[in-house]
C-alpha cells in the first residue's frame, strides 16, 4: 500500500486526530482506540471547568498511561478557571490542552462557553493567553468556521487571527458553521454546509499556524486529500463507528509498521482490559459500549452486536460473552431471530 506522507510533516502531532465526543470519548474509549492506532491523536470528552474546580477530579481526568498522545478538552471562558484547570491537566499528565469553542449545544450555551465563544474572540485570546502563561504543554482551539446562518469567511479568518495574536499555535477547524439555536447537537452535526475549501484557505493565510481540518471525513482517501492541504485531519463519528479503519493509518499516514492484530486479537485484548475494569468495580457493559463497531462490515458482526448489548448477561463474566457472541448460532436461533 502506498504510504501517504511526506517527511516534513511524518510526525506532526496533530496528523491524525480522534474527535472529542460528548458521551463517547471516556478513557475506555481511548483505551481501545490506542489499541488500534498507535500514533493517532486521542482526546477526552469536554470537561467543563466547573467540573473540575468543584466535583471529583481522578474521576475527570484520570487516563491510563498506554492513551498518549492525549489531550484534554476544556470546556469554560473564565480565564482565570481555564488557567487553573490547564495546570490540573499537566499535572495529570496530558500532552495537550484544548479549549472547546465549537459546540453549539444549548447547555453549553448557557455556561457561556462552546461555539458561542467564537463571538467574543478577545475572550477566547485572554483564556488561551491565561492557559499558556499557567502550562508548558501546548493550549490549542477547537472551533466552527462561524456561528449561525451567516456564512463569512472573514468571521473566521479573523478570529484565528485574534487567537493567534495571544500565542495559540493549532487550531482545530470543523468546517461548518454552528447553529446557536433550531438545531440539535446532532443536526448540527450534519445540516449546516461543509466548507472544507475554507479550513484550506486558512492554511495559505496562516502558514506558520498548525490547521487541522475536522467534519465529514470517512475515507482514507479523503484524508489524503485534506493531507495535501492542511496540517492534520481529526475524525469523530466514523472512527467512533466503523473503528477498525484506524488500523491503516500508523502504515499509511505514520510510516510506521503495520498493526500485527487481527479482530479476535482486539476483541481478546478489550476482554482482558473489561475483566480488570470489572475487579476494580467498573461495569463491563462501560466499556464494551465502545467496541460495538469493532466487526462491522463483516459477517455476524449484528449478532455479535446483539450479544455485547445484551443487559441480561451484564453479571456474565466478559470472557464467558465474548465466547457467547463468537460462537455460531444454532438453527433455532436463526430461526428466532427471523
Amino acid at each position: 500500500m502506498e504510504r501517504e506522507l511526506t517527511s516534513d510533516r511524518q510526525w506532526n502531532p496533530w496528523r491524525l486526530s480522534v474527535a472529542p465526543m460528548m458521551d463517547w470519548t471516556d478513557r475506555h474509549c481511548r483505551h481501545f482506540h490506542r489499541l488500534l492506532s498507535r500514533h493517532t491523536r486521542l482526546y477526552t470528552e469536554m470537561v467543563t471547568t466547573g467540573a473540575l474546580l468543584h466535583g471529583d477530579v481522578p474521576r475527570h481526568l484520570d487516563f491510563g498511561p498506554e492513551e498518549h498522545p492525549v489531550a484534554l478538552q476544556l470546556g469554560g471562558s473564565e480565564p482565570e478557571d481555564l488557567a487553573a484547570c490547564a495546570k490540573l491537566g499537566e499535572r495529570w499528565g496530558y500532552d495537550e490542552i484544548n479549549l472547546n469553542c465549537g459546540c453549539p449545544s444549548e447547555r453549553v450555551q448557557r455556561g457561556a462557553f462552546g461555539a458561542c465563544l467564537m463571538a467574543e474572540p478577545d475572550l477566547v485570546a485572554d483564556g488561551v493567553k491565561a492557559m499558556r502563561d499557567a502550562v508548558g504543554i501546548p493550549v490549542t482551539v477547537k472551533h466552527r468556521i462561524g456561528i449561525d446562518r451567516t456564512e463569512s469567511y472573514g468571521f473566521v479568518r479573523d478570529f484565528i487571527g485574534t487567537v493567534a495574536a495571544a500565542g495559540c499555535e493549532v487550531f482545530i477547524v470543523h468546517a461548518r458553521n454552528a447553529w446557536l439555536k433550531g438545531l440539535s447537537p446532532k443536526e448540527n452535526r450534519e445540516l449546516p454546509p461543509l466548507r472544507h475549501e475554507w479550513v484550506y484557505r486558512l492554511k495559505c493565510d496562516f502558514p506558520a499556524l498548525t490547521i487541522v481540518l475536522n467534519g465529514g471525513v470517512k475515507t482514507h482517501d479523503e484524508i489524503a486529500t485534506h493531507l495535501a492541504q492542511v496540517d492534520g485531519v481529526m475524525l469523530g463519528r466514523e472512527a467512533y463507528h466503523h473503528p477498525w479503519l484506524m488500523t491503516d493509518w500508523d502504515v499509511r499516514f505514520f510510516g510506521d509498521a503495520p498493526l500485527e492484530r487481527d479482530r479476535a486479537d482486539i476483541e481478546a485484548a478489550m476482554v482482558r482490559y473489561m475483566e480488570l475494569q470489572r475487579l476494580q468495580g467498573e461495569p463491563w457493559s462501560r466499556v464494551s459500549r465502545h467496541m460495538l463497531g469493532l466487526w462491522n462490515g463483516t459477517s455476524g458482526a449484528r449478532r455479535w452486536r446483539q450479544v455485547w448489548s445484551d443487559h441480561r448477561l451484564k453479571n456474565e463474566p466478559p470472557e464467558m460473552v465474548s465466547a457467547l457472541a463468537r460462537r455460531r448460532p444454532t438453527m433455532g436461533e436463526v430461526a428466532a431471530a427471523a
